[in-house]
């Protein structure tokens, strides 16, 4: 939800507005809930700046080694995002565990669930020394 810092040139305070959009923001006419007038000044009062993220699709395996090794599984999960995309040949272990590094969760907990995941899989051990 858009918000908008202000400030009243008639009464000098200060407000936010909350918009449900920003077409709501753009179609409407702002006032002062104070005093009521229309001539208000808009504040800048933060800024967001999106960090460009880094292109792990030119890294050498010794980059790749390092980002694993840095523990931040939002890294590894760009990673293994940029590398794998969307392609089904991974399939969907893939896939997940990239969401949910994405996510912020630990690699440790990832590695963990595709283990259980993989033991579920496998067919029981049969006792070969019954006769």
């Amino acid at each position: 939800m858009p918000q908008y810092d202000f400030r009243c040139k008639s009464c000098s305070r200060e407000f936010t507005l909350n918009y449900t959009s920003m077409k709501a923001y753009a179609d409407s006419t702002p006032i002062c809930p104070h005093c009521e007038s229309r001539d208000l000044a808009r504040l800048i009062t933060s800024i967001s700046v999106k960090n460009p993220s880094r292109d792990y699709t030119n890294m050498s395996s010794q980059e790749m080694l390092s980002v694993f090794d840095s523990g931040d599984s939002r890294q590894v999960g760009e990673m293994f995002q940029q590398i794998g995309g969307t392609s089904p040949e991974l399939g969907t272990q893939y896939h997940d565990a990239t969401q949910k590094l994405l996510a912020g969760e630990s690699m440790d907990k990832v590695e963990r669930g595709l283990q259980e995941a993989d033991k579920a899989k496998r067919p029981p051990k049969s006792d070969s020394n019954t006769t």
